[in-house]
């Protein structure tokens, strides 16, 4: 064990897909029909959180919980997308819909994005790909997310301005609701070492 265990992520992409899509059969395949790249992000805002929730029961004898209880968890996918496109917004705004609108008075056409309304938010998966040279590579799957925060935004003069993309994952009474898949060239993850 040593400094080949050591993880710098060298390579991220994300990519989104409706729910249901059908996902990657592996850690470095080809990804499946339906997702799609949404494009560089920052280099300092790709984060990845868990929140998970406890209860205690405290007694008068102990200074310390003698019971404590999972009752939820949380967790959270962001980075800050540097591309505007259709997709990407509908990604930061959880939906919303576009369309071409011609002046009736004449001039030129124009795009006009219109957020979602309430209750309208879309879910989606998101397949986050990581590497760290060509032996060390994982996907971190999320069947079913949903940008859940609002959108805060900044039009510098001397920097370029972001949309904020922050997934929260969740769940569903069937399989799990965020997994990773690893390459198998990384033999610390072995479950089953050999012995040396």
């Amino acid at each position: 064990m040593g400094a080949e265990n050591v993880f710098t992520a060298q390579v991220a992409r994300l990519w989104l897909a409706p729910v249901g899509t059908v996902a990657p059969d592996g850690p470095t395949v080809a990804m499946p029909t339906g997702w799609y790249n949404i494009g560089m992000f920052t280099p300092d805002s790709l984060n990845w959180s868990t929140d998970p929730q406890f209860e205690e029961t405290r007694a008068h004898q102990s200074n310390f919980p003698v019971k404590r209880w999972q009752t939820e968890d949380n967790a959270t996918l962001e980075v800050d997308l540097l591309e505007w496109t259709l997709q990407s917004f509908q990604a930061v705004y959880g939906g919303g819909a576009v369309e071409k609108v011609t002046p009736s008075g004449g001039g030129t056409a124009y795009y006009k994005f219109t957020p979602p309304a309430i209750g309208q938010r879309v879910e989606v998966a998101a397949c986050l790909e990581l590497g760290d040279g060509p032996l060390r590579r994982m996907r971190r799957m999320i069947p079913r997310a949903e940008q859940a925060e609002g959108v805060e935004q900044t039009f510098e003069k001397t920097s370029s301005s972001t949309l904020p993309l922050r997934l929260s994952v969740l769940g569903s009474d069937v399989g799990a609701p965020y997994y990773d898949v690893i390459s198998e060239s990384w033999a610390a993850f072995n479950p089953t070492p050999t012995a040396p």
